[in-house]
């Protein structure tokens, strides 16, 4: 599907679920990792996730569009168009778009595989960490001596 046949996909989902028009712009927007889609708010536009078309169902697609429109249209009326608002629910029910949309699997993130292990150079209790830390900067917790960098630990 290319970005013209979203535009008039999203025209039309529009036409039919709201008897309103669509007169932004659609397009695939590839960076998305985490969600199925966002409307943007200074633009009014909308950009879909092209995972979700490829990996997933035509209803799927026409789901993520309509919530993106109901956000869209919402917004464009004054009303309130947050997932919290009130009305933003009721309308999502109205036209039968979901709240959320399925996890993509494979965007989830990647548990590192490596642990760093500090050791204090006073009283030699070990540290372990995910994330490499300066030792200028912290001490050890039970006798506030210096830290050692001890090397990495595979998982």
């Amino acid at each position: 599907m290319s970005d013209e046949q979203l535009q008039v996909l999203v025209e039309q989902l529009s036409i039919n679920y709201f008897s309103k028009p669509f007169r932004h712009s659609a397009r695939f927007n590839p960076r998305l990792r985490t969600t199925g889609g966002r409307y943007l708010l200074l633009s009014h536009d909308i950009e879909i996730n092209p995972i979700y078309v490829s990996n997933g169902t035509q209803e799927e697609v026409e789901g993520i569009i309509k919530h993106e429109l109901v956000h869209y249209h919402l917004h464009l009326e004054g009303r309130g168009y947050k997932h919290g608002d009130q009305e933003f629910k009721q309308l999502l029910k109205e036209v039968g778009a979901p709240r959320f949309c399925r996890a993509i699997p494979d965007t989830k993130q990647k548990k590192r595989a490596y642990l760093h292990i500090y050791t204090c150079l006073k009283c030699s209790q070990n540290y372990s960490r995910k994330i490499r830390m300066n030792t200028d900067k912290y001490r050890c917790g039970k006798c506030s001596g210096r830290l050692g960098y001890s090397g990495i630990k595979k998982l």
